[in-house]
Parts: C-alpha cells; structure tokens; sequence
C-alpha cells in the first residue's frame, strides 16, 4: 500500500512538473524575460517553503550548515538552470519533446546515480533490463517528435 502511495506521489510530481512548465512559459510571455518569469516562480516557492518550514520551528544550526560540502549547494543552481531552460524551450520544443527530453536525461543520469550508488542513492547496477527500459523511452521521444 506504501508503494502505490509513493507511486502515485511521484506520478503527481511528474505532472506538476509539466504543469509548472506551461505555467512559467505563460509567466515569461507576461513579464518578457524568461530570467524574471524563473526569479518570480522560485520566489513564490520560497514563500511557500517558507509559510510551511516556519510554524515547525526549526532551529537552524548555521556552523553546521557552512560545514557541508560545497557540492550540496548545487542544488539551488542546478534547479535554477532546470527551471529556467525549460521556461525558454517550451515554446521552441513543445510541452511532449520537452518532457521527453528532460526525463530521457533524468533517467540517463540516474542509471549511473544508481549504478554507482552517488549521492547517497542506493547502488541498483546497471542491467541489460534497465538498459532496454532507457532505450525504449529514447525510442518514445523519437517517435513523439517525429509526430
């Protein structure tokens, strides 16, 4: 019952996410900069964030946030680069490339994530099933870009 729960959980992320894409695009044509439409979509995001993080109380412990490694900074950079690359290919691409291409490139870096166990994920070794699933949805954004 969990795993359908988380599922159904990652399914939902996976249509928010197109649904951002078409929503942030809408916000580019509005403001007439792709830059600014990402700054607005990610600075209601961290109102959001904040609105649900700040009545948890959290106690922030800044010496060992700065004792992290540099790396783990990348995330807020590597979500801006996302967010706003998608904002400025949705128009060019269309909504079925776009998310065609983009999770052809999650799945391609996650098969190597989990193959070696980066990232804290645990290791899943690469198989010649797994390859197949990749190809297969390669072939898939082939065929939904040709027609």
């Amino acid at each position: 019952m969990i795993q359908i729960l988380l599922f159904a959980l990652a399914l939902l992320a996976g249509a928010a996410t197109a649904l951002q894409i078409g929503v942030n695009s809408q916000l580019r044509v509005g403001l007439g900069n792709p830059f600014q439409a990402g700054l607005v979509s990610f600075a209601v995001g961290t109102i959001a964030l904040a609105i649900i993080a700040l009545p948890q109380g959290l106690q922030w412990n800044f010496a060992q946030t700065m004792s992290l490694p540099w790396w783990v900074w990348t995330g807020g950079l590597l979500g801006a680069y996302f967010v706003t690359a998608l904002i400025i290919l949705a128009p060019r691409l269309g909504a079925s490339t776009l998310i065609g291409l983009a999770l052809t490139g999650q799945l391609l870096v996650s098969l190597v994530l989990d193959h070696y166990g980066l990232l804290g994920f645990p290791v899943q070794r690469l198989s010649l099933p797994r390859m197949l699933g990749a190809a297969l949805l390669i072939a898939g954004v082939v065929l939904i870009r040709r027609f």
